[in-house]
């Protein structure tokens, strides 16, 4: 079974800055895309960013300019640039990797991220 271990949350004052990395426990084939997402407490959880394996990349518009994703598919590693935070980017974000062979998704255990304002 793969797991996925996010890191790198914690607490920082608005306009601060933080970066999440993520790591698979063993190696994924087939990857079609890896990406970010948030769930904010009474909210449902939302794409933040995502890369796949064609080099495309696709950002949610209220990161577009803040947050940058990057990673090595190879590697199945991820990594996620937060800068500017502010308090509504407050929640728990999930690293997510979807391969196309095996038809799975697969998700971490979360970090959280908070900003106080």
């Amino acid at each position: 079974q793969v797991q996925l271990v996010e890191s790198g949350g914690g607490l920082v004052q608005s306009g601060g800055s933080l970066r999440l990395s993520c790591a698979a426990s063993r190696s994924i084939s087939s990857i079609h895309s890896m990406g970010w997402y948030r769930q904010a407490p009474g909210k449902e959880r939302e794409l933040v960013a995502r890369m796949s394996g064609g080099g495309s990349i696709e950002y949610a518009d209220y990161v577009k300019g803040r947050f940058t994703i990057n990673g090595d598919i190879a590697k199945t590693t991820l990594y996620l640039q937060m800068n500017s935070l502010k308090p509504e980017d407050t929640a728990v974000y999930y690293c997510n990797i979807y391969s196309w062979g095996s038809g799975m998704t697969f998700w971490g255990e979360g970090t959280l991220v908070t900003v106080s304002s």
